[in-house]
């Protein structure tokens, strides 16, 4: 078993705070995946303020919950500002990009069909 297998079954079973398994890093954007199945993933981002991922589609939806902070997500041209406690689901193979308001913290949840 890898390093990778081995600390995302250490999460198993356990309640746990998201926010706090990924810290803030200046002016990078960090990720820790949870959940890796062929039926989908779980990632945890942590973006610094003004940070973010260019525009780019994906094949399956996507949801976004945000933990902490504020961040600008765009999807087909429309901007959502959406601060923690809110979520979005981004649909497949529509364009989208999220930026970084102030430092946020973001789970990534997609469903693969």
């Amino acid at each position: 078993m890898n390093n990778q297998q081995e600390n995302l079954e250490n999460l198993a079973a356990q309640v746990i705070n998201l926010a706090g398994l990924l810290d803030y890093q200046a002016d990078s954007v960090v990720s820790r995946e949870i959940i890796n199945k062929k039926t989908g993933t779980v990632t945890l981002f942590a973006f610094a303020q003004g940070q973010g991922l260019s525009e780019h589609t994906a094949p399956f939806d996507a949801l976004v919950y945000i933990l902490d902070g504020a961040a600008k997500i765009t999807i087909s041209g429309k901007d959502y500002k959406l601060s923690a406690g809110e979520m979005i689901i981004m649909p497949a193979n529509e364009p989208h990009a999220l930026m970084a308001l102030e430092k946020f913290k973001m789970v990534l949840v997609m469903i693969k069909s």
